[in-house]
């Protein structure tokens, strides 16, 4: 027991506090875009209780070692695999918005690309600490590539922003680990090969929003009146918004998905300047911690994880804002900790849990 209330006692303290602003955050920004009908809407509801189960996670994930994880690598494999193809069993699999990546389980949909996601950077950590001294080798990068492109691909199918978060997450996690960059610089010419025919086999929604992305001033191509619409909230909020539940965009719901690809929308409309730049500089701090943490860790395998879940935060929050902003292309990828959806905050805290796991063993235990 005492080992546990150790634990317990010996977790970052500003790392939760910064979650659980967000987490009040969230709530509050959700429930205005349905303060018209009633704040406790079923989205907040569904948000207030995937952060109840978040935290359930956390509990169970600091209570074991995260070194066991690397034990059972291979299966975690076969489980990310199993997961991302569940969305193509008849019945069970789900079309939102043109992607094919939820699945529908009756009380609630759910997006296994999401639990993936952390999958992958657990998959990817023991790889790259169990070849560390062969990262230098093109060989050693081939096979990093072929263990990660199985399920890179399969997101790619039906979800481009999700598979570039993935990709993203890869490349990072290669950097953090001391990949070759002569090895990189030839993996990087076969990709860039590659993309004229990955471009054939995208869906005709993600061209079409590659194509608005490139063509901002066309308002009939698919998602540049959304983006449009987007910075007239953001533009309208001014320095210190129009005032909590206040947004006419988003009441007149002018603002697309507003609680979740374009939640940052409603904060700029509502909140302001000031408040997205708060929000700005919690997501900064929460990384900067994060990058503490990582140089404080005990061993290769444990920074590795938190390398992989700053890339996937990193890239997620700079995508989801600057694409509220039209500065990006428009991808559906959620705002950690503040957009809506279960399995979104599902991913987010298990992330968290396993950077506090690793903080806390990176301590000197005293009794």
């Amino acid at each position: 027991m005492d080992y546990f209330s150790y634990i317990y006692k010996n977790v970052d303290k500003l790392i939760c506090l910064i979650v659980a602003i967000l987490a009040v955050t969230s709530v509050l920004m959700i429930g205005s875009t349905s303060i018209e009908t009633g704040f406790f809407s079923r989205s907040v509801i569904v948000q207030i209780a995937a952060y109840f189960i978040g935290l359930i996670e956390i509990f169970i994930v600091l209570r074991y070692n995260y070194m066991v994880i690397k034990d059972i690598t291979k299966w975690l494999y076969v489980l990310a695999i199993l997961l991302l193809l569940t969305v193509y069993i008849p019945g069970l699999g789900i079309e939102v918005f043109g992607s094919r990546a939820w699945i529908n389980l009756r009380i609630l949909t759910f997006q296994p690309s999401e639990i993936v996601k952390i999958l992958f950077i657990l998959i990817m950590a023991a790889y790259l600490d169990n070849n560390k001294d062969n990262l230098y080798n093109f060989r050693c990068l081939l096979k990093a590539a072929l263990i990660g492109a199985p399920i890179i691909l399969i997101v790619l199918k039906e979800d481009f922003g999700s598979a570039l978060v993935f990709a993203f997450t890869w490349v990072v996690m290669l950097f953090f680990a001391g990949i070759d960059i002569k090895a990189f610089g030839k993996f990087l010419a076969i990709v860039i090969f590659m993309v004229p025919i990955a471009y054939i086999f995208m869906a005709d929604y993600q061209k079409e929003r590659l194509e608005a992305f490139l063509h901002p001033d066309n308002l009939s191509l698919q998602g540049n009146y959304q983006v449009w619409q987007s910075k007239v909230a953001i533009g309208s909020g001014g320095l210190f918004g129009k005032g909590l539940f206040n947004g006419t965009q988003k009441s007149l719901d002018f603002i697309p998905v507003q609680t979740s690809d374009f939640i940052f929308s409603v904060i700029g409309e509502e909140l302001g300047l000031v408040g997205g730049v708060i929000v700005i500089a919690l997501f900064g701090v929460l990384l900067v911690r994060m990058m503490i943490i990582l140089s404080d860790a005990l061993d290769f395998y444990g920074a590795l994880i938190i390398s992989g879940i700053i890339g996937m935060f990193t890239f997620q929050i700079f995508e989801n804002i600057a694409m509220t902003m039209g500065l990006m292309p428009v991808t559906g990828i959620t705002l950690p900790f503040l957009s809506y959806g279960g399995s979104s905050i599902l991913s987010n805290m298990l992330a968290i849990g396993l950077v506090l796991n690793i903080a806390v063993r990176s301590k000197k235990i005293k009794f």
